[in-house]
């Protein structure tokens, strides 16, 4: 009687050791990924922390019920349908602090309209398509007459975000042809360039058109455009350099978005026209 209960016993144990154990094919915690990120290994879906902003208007904002939206976060989650592999999620930060989260693995990519230029690319992967026409025009009070191109703003105070599109245009402007322009940063991004604007601090600033019609509507920010297009540089998200796997499946998801009118769609509605047009 007693070998048999201990056979039982012993059966028992062994079934129960079988169950437990890992079974042929199975997704460790432990295993490397080629992009550095956490991964849900219950559903095999990498999770991918995407880097934007909460100021820029039409592109990255807080709308009325505090909601994060724009042109670049629904572009992102648009993409993230096409990707099932992944799972994408915001973590929103002032501009400034974007390309050094990036660098320390904080965040995966960067969701901001983000132009090419030299010192980002030696350290950063560009994506391959690009998403976004970025057009640069001097703004100014809607009541100055002075300033009319970027030729007038010599020993003019221009304000800009550190490290923008604007702010990498404006000092490359002023270092090749001694501009004389007193380039200062915002300190509380685009709210902070209104004020400045609008109570007479800044003469001048540099921004989109579309940022400028959401502004004038929605903060009451009495803005114009004036002058030229001083820049209409093609955008992209941005990638660490071991994320060659992330940014093709991403380009991939752009390919087909453009190919369904989706991209366009999303233009329209943010930006007021087809910035995608001649991609």
């Amino acid at each position: 009687m007693k070998k048999k209960i201990w056979f039982i016993v012993t059966l028992l144990f062994t079934f129960f050791l079988g169950a437990c154990s890992p079974k042929e094919g199975a997704v460790s915690s432990t295993d490397a990924n080629a992009d550095s990120s956490s991964k849900d290994t219950k559903k095999g879906v990498q999770t991918i922390i995407v880097g934007t902003g909460t100021q820029f208007p039409n592109i990255c904002f807080l709308d009325k019920n505090g909601k994060l939206t724009g042109y670049d976060v629904e572009l992102v989650r648009e993409i993230d349908k096409k990707l099932p592999e992944y799972q994408f999620k915001f973590k929103t930060m002032e501009f400034s602090n974007l390309l050094l989260s990036l660098e320390t693995r904080k965040i995966d990519f960067i969701a901001h309209e983000m132009e090419v230029n030299k010192e980002r690319k030696a350290k950063f992967l560009f994506n391959k398509v690009p998403y976004n026409v970025f057009p640069l025009k001097v703004v100014v009070h809607k009541d100055n007459n002075d300033i009319k191109s970027i030729k007038d703003l010599r020993g003019k105070k221009v304000v800009v975000s550190a490290t923008s599109n604007a702010a990498v245009f404006l000092e490359k402007y002023n270092k090749d042809h001694n501009a004389g322009i007193n380039i200062v940063y915002s300190g509380q991004g685009s709210d902070d360039t209104v004020n400045q604007i609008r109570t007479g601090r800044a003469d001048a600033t540099i921004s989109t058109p579309f940022a400028v019609d959401f502004l004038n509507k929605s903060a009451d920010a009495q803005e114009k455009v004036v002058g030229n297009t001083l820049s209409d540089s093609k955008v992209y998200f941005l990638f660490r350099k071991d994320q060659t796997k992330l940014q093709k499946r991403v380009d991939e998801a752009l390919r087909e978005l453009k190919k369904e009118g989706v991209v366009k769609k999303l233009s329209q509605k943010w930006l007021g026209a087809d910035y995608s047009v001649g991609f």
